[in-house]
């Protein structure tokens, strides 16, 4: 079997996307198909490229706006190609004309994942643009697709809720268990990123306290993900400021942290950075060093052994061997969003044994059901409500939490168990057999 994954970007700039499709197609590659990926020739590209192992990836250049992608010759490469499907990981771009262009030319089968992006908030968002892509060429692609693939009900709900009649497949993301070393099971090799080794990196916990090692440390409450309103991190600071500085308070100062890591997108960051001014809350930037990059000196020097910690930090991007490592730091998750399809950052945080706080429209409702989350809403009250009771249970609690989520992951979301019922549905759609369970 042959199968082609198709994606604006194969590189961690694609964020969550960049873990699914590279896990997937390594877990693929286990199972004995053979996968091909095309993307474009980003600017992390270089740095990432090796983490796709043996993987055949081809790259182009992009032409014109970003927000469209243009990739010229995309088109012919894929027709030319004797990929037997093809898989979209994308949508809104050029990358949907292309792969409709190779279905009518070929005649040949294509499934597409939209990662959330068919969830009405995001549809809201840039509506005149999704409304003008929709009528000149999403809307054709999806209405053609032989098969879309769902991570949750809720993502049923959308798609039928959009219009569209095709088969879904429902199956959820996975994520690579962590294990001793620093290596990840599920035949993926190392952890996923591209940040290069970490020098010093012992010294950048402790220097900025990060370390649940150090005696009378901070515990660390970690957002991972990308830097963008709909992560709710503006009400996120509203409620640590009503958490550690007015109203009830359930801890004393210093005995958390808030760990802010991830890019900027639009200009976020520095809005959240003026926030804090605002909220009179101290922090700092911290970004880990790497074998090739030490830690700027003006805006981002440790705390003295006289001064308090801040009480947020921003990290900025974190991969490989330096996310691994804050997550292993970390002793608590919050993912307060407005939007989700299937975070991986919360599947993430479970599989290093993190009790999460997060919203419904994180869509894992089994998180809550089994005591591995607890439930906020998006406003400031209700995730400052969350924080207090998070921060008020016991140690052997918050551990039981997360025990809890590490169980769910390993019971439904492993990347061996997702890419088999994958390369079910490849095969159904390529006329293999019967219609698969997971497809509605």
């Amino acid at each position: 079997m042959k199968i082609g994954f198709v994606s604006d970007s194969l590189s961690s700039t694609a964020g969550g996307i960049f873990e699914i499709e590279r896990s997937l197609a390594l877990q693929l590659r286990d199972l004995g198909a053979r996968v091909t990926a095309w993307g474009v020739n980003d600017h992390r590209w270089a740095d990432d490229e090796a983490q796709w192992q043996d993987i055949e990836c081809r790259v182009r250049d992009r032409m014109g706006p970003r927000i469209f992608g243009y990739v010229p010759g995309l088109v012919g490469d894929l027709v030319r190609s004797d990929s037997d499907l093809l898989h979209l990981q994308h949508l809104w771009m050029y990358t949907s004309i292309a792969v409709h262009q190779w279905h009518r030319r070929t005649g040949k089968p294509f499934l597409v994942t939209a990662n959330g992006m068919l969830e009405p908030w995001t549809l809201s968002r840039s509506r005149l643009n999704k409304r003008l892509a929709a009528l000149l060429y999403e809307n054709r692609m999806l209405h053609r697709a032989t098969c879309l693939q769902a991570n949750t009900e809720k993502e049923v709900a959308d798609f039928r809720a959009y219009g569209l009649r095709n088969p879904i497949c429902l199956i959820p993301n996975g994520v690579n268990l962590p294990v001793s070393g620093g290596q990840m099971a599920g035949g993926s090799g190392q952890m996923a990123g591209g940040g290069g080794q970490v020098a010093n990196q012992n010294s950048w916990f402790q220097d900025f306290h990060i370390s649940n090692s150090q005696q009378n440390a901070p515990r660390v409450l970690l957002f991972l993900g990308r830097l963008h309103p709909k992560k709710g991190l503006i009400n996120a600071l509203k409620a640590w400021k009503e958490v550690t500085g007015h109203g009830p308070r359930v801890m004393s100062e210093g005995e958390w942290q808030f760990v802010i890591a991830g890019w900027d997108q639009g200009g976020h960051l520095a809005e959240l950075k003026q926030l804090c001014g605002e909220l009179g809350l101290s922090y700092a930037d911290c970004p880990p060093p790497t074998a090739h990059r030490q830690p700027p000196t003006a805006n981002s020097q440790p705390p003295t052994a006289n001064s308090k910690p801040p009480t947020v930090l921003f990290t900025g991007p974190v991969f490989g061997e330096a996310k691994e490592a804050l997550l292993r730091q970390a002793d608590a998750f919050l993912l307060p969003s407005f939007s989700e399809g299937l975070p991986m950052a919360v599947l993430e945080a479970w599989a290093y044994e993190l009790p999460v706080l997060m919203t419904a429209h994180c869509n894992l409702p089994e998180g809550f059901a089994s005591g591995a989350a607890i439930r906020i809403g998006t406003d400031a009250a209700s995730i400052a409500e969350g924080m207090r009771e998070l921060f008020a249970k016991s140690d052997a609690d918050r551990l039981a939490m997360g025990n809890a989520g590490r169980a769910l992951v390993e019971e439904r979301f492993t990347w061996p168990r997702v890419a088999a019922q994958m390369k079910e549905v490849y095969e159904w759609m390529l006329g293999g057999g019967e219609k698969p369970g997971s497809v509605v």
